[in-house]
Parts: C-alpha cells; structure tokens; sequence
C-alpha cells in the first residue's frame, strides 16, 4: 500500500467533503491540519501496519465469558439504619435516603423543594442544567409521597432526586445535545433509560449540560459555555457528561445519568470525586438518546459512592413493570451481598505497569493516590499482580478512528445544510471523519478483533483491572481532558468504574478505576465497594 503523507490526507478529506455534498473553506481544512486534527488518520495508519487484511472483522462482539452472556444481577448491600449528622436531607446518600423516606421521616416534596433550592443557588454559578423542570417535579414528588403513604413503595429510587444528560429523551422536552441545532421540538416519547427511571419512582428534576454532541472529553461547549467543578468553580468538570457531575457534585441532586463514548462519565466522576461506572457495551439501552458513536456509546450512572452507584444501576437494567407483577424494587432475584466486613481473598487485581505508551502512567499525584487504593485492595485480601498492557495504545487510536468515522456517518444530513450551527470544536472534529478511507470501518474492526483476543488473555491471570483513570487532576475551566485509561474499555466493550482515590495537593479529587470482564458487573462492584470502605477520603 502507498505511503499515506500528510498531504495525501488533505487531498482525501478535500474529495470525501465535495462528494458528501459538504462545503467547507480553505482555510478551515488548512486550520485542521495546523491543530493536529488529522494527525489521528495517520497514527491509525502506523497501528494498522501490523494487522493483517485478512482479519475477520468483529463488529463488537465484546465476548461472552466462558458460560455465555452473565444476565445483569441485582446488586444488594446490607441493610442498615439511616446515616445521621447529616445538615439535610439531600445530603444523605440514597441508600439512607431511601430509608428515611420509606419510613416517613422525610417526604418526596421536602427533597424535590431542597433539590429545586439548590439547582437554583449553585447551578446558575456552575452553569449545571440546560433545562429546569420545577412544575413537572413537583408534581411527581406528590405522586411518590402518596404512593409511599400508602405502602406502595417501587424500591431505593422511589422519590429520589435524580438529573438527566441532554442527550436522553424525555417526552414533553427538548433534546438539545448540546448543540442549537437540536433542541427545537419536545421529545414524543421517553428514552428507555428515562422511562425505566419513571417507573422506579425517581423524581427527574432537569436536563443536564454536555459538551457539543458529546464530542469533547472536557465541558466546552461554544454555544452554552462551560461547566464549573464544584471543587473549585476555575477547574473542568470533564466532559462530556459535565453537568450530570457537577449536579451530583454540587448536592443539587442525588444521582444523574451520564453517557461514556471514550471516557465521558469516568472522566467527570474522576475530577468531581464521585464514583461512575460504564457498564459493559449494550448492558443499559440507549434507546431515545442522540448517539455520539453507536458501537462505542455507553450509558451508566454519576453517584457519591459505589452502594448509590449500584442502586441506580440496578433500577436501570430491572424489567420494565405490568400490571399483575411484583413492583420492580420488590422483585424477589438472587442478590450480590457485600457484607461490611467483606474481603477479596481469592480475588486477582492486575495492577498496570505498562500502557505501551513509553511514558510515564499520570502525574506524581495521581501515582500516589493510585497505590494508596492498591495498598487498600491487597489490606482486603487481594492478591495483587503487575499487569503490562502494551496494546493500550493501539486501542486508544481505534477507539478515536471509529468514533470519528461513526460520528461523520449521522451528522453528514446535518453537516450538509446547517454547519454553521455547529461549533468550532466539534465542527472541525466531525469534519476530520471524513478523511478516512473507505475500508477503514472494516479495518478498525479488524484489528479490534485481534487485540481483543490479545487483551482477553489477561483474565486468566487476573479478575479485576486497576489503573488510574485520568493522568492528573482537572485541568483549568473549559479545558478538555485526556482518555488515556478510558477509551480503551470503550472499544473493548468491557465494563469499568471510576471511584475517588485521594486528592491533589490543590485539594482536587483524583480517581481510580477498576476494570472487570465482560458482562461482570457484580464483580466489579464487589471489588469497588471494598476498596472505596479502604481508602475514606476526607
């Protein structure tokens, strides 16, 4: 095959735009190559050379274990009275919350009132929500008060204070994305992850903020600007699930939905100081939400901790309720129970060593706070193993060529006629797709396919993955963040979460992520729960 040059990138992009029908300046192709956006199309090209064509492409097949696809398992934690010292309600975690609302010692309408309070104090300065939906929670906070009055309670979710990312459907709203070119019709329907959360009972109080179609792994959005840390409101969120964690942050909210594409809820759960978990590929339906990348979208929940985490997980991949069945948050199902004394012996952790990168893993800080959640899983009875993981960085170009190739794909109708609608960030991003070749989609499965099975190989050594999940603290406000550890899992499909592991010298949270085998979940939660139990941070 012919050498691809810089130059020979430039001439593809130029015919692939005029074939697309899609118009663009001179000067903007010329500012593309200036900003290093099609530097992507060549490392992909240098990651391909030592893949063979004659590769049967995967098309996310993300492995099914060795017993076929683990149905998802209802993640229970003992039960225990309701946490107090708590100055409101809304700043108890949900698994006391709930609690304290079954039993009536707090209302639906009280948290939804201090909910509201909040998003009104703190959301404005943090710039949180795109849409407020005051009258529509008030109204569902009366209909869960009465509900739970008479005994009717659907589980841990029912009543709680939950915020939404606005790329999700939610019938009656707009759906914006965070662009203005969407956004202008309410939605007809729900998005099945909104009606699953209608149906447990949460009480949905606003759509949050989102980088531009999700395409940055930091809150800029030209049109909205950004979104302030709740650590510190000069810092990023990260992105692009930005207001879903400064809302969950900030305790305007209990927990949010977020999506994840390269990074997107464990990035911000990482700079916020919460716990985010992108379950394994297509475990929770996206259906109803505007995608970014289909075979790399994730959908998965911002929380305080990892109990909160599990409890919004589960009401998401609970059956739907019918009338004439157990309400979903009474279903009797086989539970994992995590004890408070639970440990991790006979649990392998593979600690990364080496990421192919040839750098060093994260910042000093980062480092530190990441051994220290280590130390925390080997005092459980862990044993702990260096894992080196050199295709790391193969993955992170693949993830990057596909979600770019997949994105070009569904925005090209829109491109064509309305791309002066888009910003500067993700135009020029969305455009560089189109200097792919057109065997590229087959080719990033192809090698996708061979490194799964290269990277597979590490389950029989280990059970859990552990890295960093950013490389340092949140940067400066507007700034985007680094995917380093969490496009990878994106396109190898499997599941990960984030959880707090310290803070830097600046007093900015720092995270650590775990990663389990496909379809593991429950594993995963075990693991994070005892680890988070190991390491308080103050």
């Amino acid at each position: 095959m012919e050498e691809l040059t810089p130059g020979k990138v430039l001439d593809r992009l130029r015919s692939n735009l005029r074939g697309a029908g899609i118009e663009l300046a001179e000067s903007e192709l010329e500012s593309m190559e200036e900003q290093g956006l099609l530097k992507p199309i060549l490392i992909f090209e240098q990651v391909m050379k030592g893949f063979s064509s004659s590769l049967v492409p995967d098309y996310l097949e993300i492995g099914e274990g060795e017993s076929g696809i683990v149905p998802p398992m209802p993640v229970t934690f003992p039960c225990s009275a309701a946490a107090a010292g708590f100055a409101e309600p809304l700043d108890a975690p949900v698994h006391d919350m709930a609690t304290l609302l079954e039993s009536g010692e707090v209302t639906p309408v009280e948290l939804v009132e201090a909910s509201l309070a909040r998003i009104q104090a703190r959301g404005t300065l943090l710039n949180a929500f795109q849409i407020r939906l005051d009258d529509e929670a008030r109204m569902a906070a009366l209909r869960a008060e009465k509900e739970l009055a008479a005994g009717d309670c659907r589980g841990k979710l029912h009543g709680i204070p939950v915020a939404i990312k606005d790329n999700l459907d939610l019938a009656g709203s707009p759906t914006a994305a965070g662009s203005v070119i969407l956004g202008r019709l309410p939605a007809i329907r729900d998005s099945d992850a909104v009606a699953r959360l209608k149906e447990a009972g949460a009480i949905i109080v606003g759509k949050t903020r989102m980088s531009e179609f999700a395409y940055s792994p930091g809150s800029n959005n030209d049109h909205f600007g950004p979104t302030g840390n709740p650590h510190d409101p000069g810092r990023d969120t990260g992105g692009s699930s930005s207001g879903s964690a400064a809302a969950v942050a900030g305790r305007m909210v209990s927990l949010a939905l977020g999506t994840d594409t390269g990074g997107s809820i464990r990035i911000p759960a990482s700079y916020c100081g919460l716990v985010g978990l992108k379950p394994s590929h297509g475990r929770l339906s996206l259906a109803g939400s505007v995608p970014l990348s289909w075979s790399l979208d994730h959908l998965g929940p911002l929380a305080r901790d990892v109990e909160d985490a599990a409890i919004l997980y589960d009401g998401l991949c609970r059956p739907a309720f019918r009338k004439g069945q157990a309400r979903a948050g009474k279903a009797a199902a086989p539970g994992l129970a995590i004890a408070a004394d639970a440990g991790l012996k006979g649990i392998r952790v593979g600690i990364l060593r080496d990421d192919g990168s040839g750098r060093a893993l994260a910042s000093d800080e980062v480092l530190f706070a990441w051994r220290r959640g280590n130390s925390a899983l080997a005092a459980a009875g862990a044993e702990i193993l260096e894992i080196d993981l050199p295709e790391l960085q193969a993955l992170r170009a693949l993830n990057a060529t596909l979600l770019a190739i997949e994105a070009a794909a569904f925005h090209a109708p829109t491109m064509r006629g309305q791309l002066s609608g888009y910003g500067a960030f993700p135009r020029l991003r969305l455009l560089a797709g189109w200097a792919y070749g057109p065997s590229d989609f087959v080719r990033v499965s192809q090698a996708r396919a061979a490194l799964r099975v290269r990277c597979e190989g590490i389950w029989r050594k280990i059970d859990i993955l552990c890295t960093p999940t950013t490389p340092s603290e949140a940067p400066t406000l507007g700034t985007p963040g680094r995917l380093n550890f969490t496009s990878p899992f994106n396109i190898l499909g499997w599941p990960a979460i984030s959880l707090p592991s310290g803070r830097s010298v600046a007093g900015l949270p720092l995270g650590l992520q775990l990663i389990g085998k496909p379809w593991d979940e429950a594993r995963l939660f075990l693991v994070a729960a005892v680890a988070e139990r190991g390491m308080p941070i103050p």
